[in-house]
């Protein structure tokens, strides 16, 4: 019998999609291929007697057009401050292996090009979230403000990386990447974030 898991916590996105990226709406990507970066903070999380609390990943995706139609090439990032046995851990959840929600998104990857264990700075305050990986990447967004000053909001799109929850639109400041053959340098592109809770088998 697998072993039982669940995380819950804050996550964000950002790409080079124009805003809103209508990948998630299954259309073809803004400029013909979508460059996305995920990135998860775990709040509270177990992969059975295994605590992951405090924990931080990141994945970068290259998509070559429609991403329900072609394969991906992504990148794994975890954090260098989990054990040996928390990276496994994470590895086989966002990874597809454990099961769960992560694992929808499994059959859409062509290429693994990585798995680095990394400092990752991950912050969420207010309306802003942010990301950096030294030598590597920087992810900076900020909600859009709608009518009223109010969030704006998208639900029960057909492809996010977190089903079931309400994500907020947001702008990037910034999106950076420099490593494994991907060459990213983005702004006032597309951002995502929300709360999220996965759990698996």
């Amino acid at each position: 019998m697998a072993t039982k898991w669940n995380l819950s916590g804050s996550y964000f996105e950002a790409c080079n999609c124009e805003v809103a990226c209508p990948c998630v709406f299954l259309s073809a990507p803004s400029s013909g291929e979508c460059n996305l970066l995920l990135a998860w903070h775990i709040e509270k999380g177990h992969l059975g007697d295994l605590q992951l609390d405090g924990l931080n990943v990141a994945l970068a995706v290259h998509s070559p057009g429609p991403m329900t139609r072609v394969k991906w090439d992504v990148a794994l990032y975890l954090d260098e401050r989990a054990s040996p046995a928390q990276r496994d851990a994470l590895d086989a959840i966002f990874g597809g292996q454990a099961g769960g929600e992560p694992a929808a998104l499994a059959p859409l990857i062509g290429k693994v090009l990585g798995v680095k264990s990394v400092r990752i700075e991950f912050r969420a305050v207010g309306k802003r979230r942010s990301l950096r990986i030294p030598k590597v990447a920087e992810m900076r967004i900020e909600a859009i403000k709608g009518q009223g000053g109010a969030d704006v909001t998208l639900e029960n799109v057909p492809l996010i990386a977190v089903p079931n929850q309400t994500v907020v639109v947001a702008k990037s400041e910034k999106l950076s990447l420099h490593d494994l053959g991907f060459e990213w340098e983005f702004t006032e592109k597309n951002g995502f974030y929300s709360p999220f809770s996965f759990k698996g088998p």
